[in-house]
């Protein structure tokens, strides 16, 4: 189907809904449905009849040019519309296109974000408690929610892992590219010699699941309760408060400590699970999807290298868009994470888009 027939099948769409809704008392049922639908189609109707307007003024203009009896000042004038006209017209086909990729149902969801410290020791630790205040600056700046339901600290800054609940808007849609591992380079304080250190952190980004998204069975459960172990309040040692849960079916387990109550930690495990267990879903999904292509786009696979903080370089290189960008401070100390985040955005977009996916 050519892209001029797709806008005429949804312009005749959007006004049959129109029509639809005009008699509510025969929709039943189906009326906040049908509404919802029409809603969700306005933005990208508006978009189409302003295309279609600018491709007729194109046409309209380019004849007016060819008339013979237009004096050379009126086809001046035209050409200058023209111009204008012709650069318009690919941008709001873009829009178009772009408003119509297929929506990635979890984009609106809330997420779980893991760090886990990789190689490098003390160092990757650091990195980890870096990642970490990176994150939740940028989190502030777009107004988000920030809880941290589990860390695991060195002692020294730094953080061998943590697990963050972020809510707020879009939160999954912004933040699904971080899933990665993250390199950065530079002198320890511990270093006398002044030599640069490469070490490594991992990031997970899940979205966060509801009961109606995942479905647990109880019987798939093993839930273990015991004593808390390691830093926390006065009662951390002497309560079985501790929740551990194993999903028998896939083996995922998730442990909760940080709560005194046996209940609170018990309802963030089972957080936890719902969105590791809906992640695995989600992927089971995209490597079916892309099992016809060389290369499996959006499998979450967290093995590959995809971005290098370079602390004596001032720089930091998104290595999936190939975006450097030199004010590491900036990005690390603020979460000023917006350039990368957008780019990476447009490049997954132009991925769909050239491979016709609208």
């Amino acid at each position: 189907m050519s892209f001029e027939n797709k806008l005429d099948n949804l312009l005749k769409k959007h006004k049959d809904l129109g029509e639809k809704l005009m008699n509510p008392e025969k929709l039943g049922q189906t009326f906040a449905k049908i509404s919802k639908e029409y809603s969700d189609l306005e933005p990208i109707i508006a978009n189409i009849k302003e295309y279609k307007k600018t491709t007729f003024s194109l046409q309209e203009t380019e004849g007016m040019l060819k008339d013979k009896d237009s004096d050379s000042e009126m086809k001046q004038m035209f050409e200058e519309e023209i111009t204008s006209l012709k650069k318009q017209v690919p941008e709001l086909k873009k829009e178009i296109e772009v408003s119509l990729l297929p929506k990635d149902e979890a984009d609106e969801k809330n997420a779980i974000l893991e760090i886990r410290a990789g190689t490098g020791g003390d160092e990757a630790a650091l990195f980890g408690g870096v990642l970490l205040k990176m994150y939740q600056r940028y989190c502030d700046n777009k107004g988000w929610k920030v809880e941290i339901m589990d860390i695991s600290e060195t002692g020294i800054g730094g953080i061998k892992d943590a697990t963050l609940s972020i809510t707020g808007k879009n939160v999954f849609r912004n933040l699904k590219f971080e899933s990665g591992v993250h390199r950065v380079q530079r002198v320890p304080e511990t270093e006398s010699k002044g030599r640069v250190h490469t070490s490594a952190a991992t990031i997970a980004v899940l979205p966060e699941a509801e009961e109606v998204d995942i479905k647990i069975d109880e019987k798939d459960l093993r839930i273990d309760i015991f004593r808390a172990s390691g830093p926390g309040g006065q009662c951390v040692n002497t309560t079985d408060s501790a929740v551990r849960i194993v999903h028998i079916p896939t083996g995922i387990t998730v442990q909760q400590q940080d709560e005194k109550s046996q209940h609170k930690n018990k309802d963030k495990a089972m957080k936890i699970l719902r969105a590791r267990l809906y992640e695995n879903e989600r992927e089971k999904l995209d490597a079916e999807r892309a099992a016809d292509r060389k290369e499996q786009v959006g499998s979450g696979d967290r093995s590959e290298r995809i971005r290098t903080y370079n602390y004596p370089q001032n720089r930091v290189t998104d290595h999936r868009v190939n975006l450097t960008l030199y004010k590491i401070d900036t990005i690390t100390n603020e979460g000023d994470l917006d350039e990368i985040i957008e780019g990476l955005i447009a490049d997954d977009q132009a991925r769909k888009l050239s491979e016709g996916s609208f």
